[in-house]
């Protein structure tokens, strides 16, 4: 009778690792459908040119304020339900901004929906609660690759359906995404209740202290978002680059070269194998070096013929592979500091390397502006070489010091 349970088991944590990887990868998306619509959008709403901006940078910055500030009620509060909560209030917002003719009213919207899509971060360390610690690497890969699915995918298909309907059909679809999601993580997910949960005061005054008590937390927070910041700067250039009057492509050929980038996430199951060997290590000088070494081969790309083109992919699909490694080994090592602190410590890394791909966004403007694609790929190729040197400086037997400070 053994084998059986066993068996069923192993089929309930497949369901649900898959079950959480579709569901954040559909959330994280709606951050990212506005991306490649500015134009259309800002146009439909009579939006001025110089407030085009806000429309990319609003969820965002909700989604960074929502690490800091909903994240961590994972500490708190039964997290199926708080989760089904917040997805419920996403599917409401995106819903609305569908519908919404008033660019104020939209850019509060667009804010409020980043602000309560952080609800993937509260998802994705779900499942290191149901699974063994020798696994865990494996099982938080698998969830990881939804993630950077949704973030990959969200732009060529947002420019592709915009093409076909209309942008606010976009939004419709995130909608509908987000009802299925509620309705098979309420299916699939057990409840999960914190104990000896704090008051959400002391939670937010614990967020410092735990920052700076946790060296592994902070190394991997910087590791993290100098490799983000240089997906960051390749995907704010390169659809200036391929537009400009090197490649000359069109809204549609930039939103195939960016669905071929989408192969890069497939990093996220082996970087978790790598991890649970006890190789994080070695793995994240790898991961340093291929998202470093990504740009050489835009660099050779002449423009205007098929192989550079090829080239152009080839660097997102490396740089793609790298950085979603490089996440999954991260989070391996933070999500062994302490379950009762989690999800802080989990939205503190993310609200790390996050900043570090907002820097390197807007570096990247300046740096396309002033020098083009080569002060664009040198930009690209020194943060990771910059998070590598910092790397250097780590002990070699810190992973036994990997211990998070108990707060609470």
């Amino acid at each position: 009778m053994q084998a059986p349970v066993a068996n069923d088991k192993v089929r309930s944590l497949t369901l649900i690792q898959l079950t959480l990887a579709i569901a954040c990868g559909a959330i994280i998306a709606n951050v990212y459908y506005a991306q490649p619509l500015v134009g259309l959008i800002s146009a439909s709403l009579k939006l001025p040119n110089t407030s085009t901006g806000l429309l990319v940078t609003l969820p965002l910055a909700g989604y960074g304020i929502g690490l800091l500030t909903i994240v961590p009620l994972g500490d708190i509060f039964e997290n199926r339900r708080l989760a089904l909560t917040l997805i419920g209030a996403e599917m409401l917002l995106t819903l609305t901004l569908s519908v919404t003719s008033w660019a104020p009213a939209y850019l509060l919207v667009a804010f409020l929906m980043g602000l309560v899509a952080s609800t993937v971060q509260l998802l994705v360390p779900y499942i290191t609660y149901l699974v063994p610690e020798e696994a865990r690497g494996r099982a938080v890969g698998k969830v990881v690759s939804g993630v950077m699915l949704g973030i990959m995918l969200a732009r060529p298909v947002s420019s592709l359906i915009a093409e076909a309907w209309s942008w606010r059909e976009v939004f419709r679809g995130g909608a509908v995404l987000m009802a299925a999601a509620i309705i098979a993580l309420r299916l699939v997910l057990p409840a999960r209740r914190p104990v000896h949960p704090p008051t959400y005061q002391k939670l937010l005054c614990s967020l410092g202290q735990l920052f700076l008590g946790t060296e592994v937390l902070r190394r991997r927070g910087i590791y993290q978002g100098a490799l983000f910041g240089a997906f960051s700067v390749f995907w704010t250039a390169v659809p200036l680059w391929l537009s400009g009057p090197k490649f000359g492509l069109t809204q549609h050929g930039i939103a195939w070269v960016a669905l071929a980038g989408v192969a890069g996430a497939i990093a996220p199951p082996f970087a978790g194998r790598i991890a649970d060997r006890g190789l994080t290590q070695p793995g994240t000088v790898a991961a340093m070096l291929l998202a470093s070494g990504s740009f050489i081969f835009s660099d050779l790309a002449s423009g205007h013929s098929t192989l550079s083109l090829v080239l152009v992919v080839t660097t997102a699909i490396v740089l793609d592979f790298a950085v979603s490694a490089n996440l999954v080994l991260s989070q391996r090592v933070i999500y062994s500091l302490g379950a009762e602190q989690r999800s802080r410590l989990n939205g503190l890394f993310m609200a790390t390397f996050f900043a570090g791909g907002a820097i390197g966004s807007a570096a990247s403007g300046f740096a396309f502006a002033r020098f083009g694609w080569d002060g664009v790929s040198v930009l690209g190729m020194a943060l990771p070489l910059a998070a590598l040197a910092y790397f250097a400086t780590e002990r070699r037997d810190s992973a036994s010091d990997y211990k998070g400070t108990s707060i609470l």
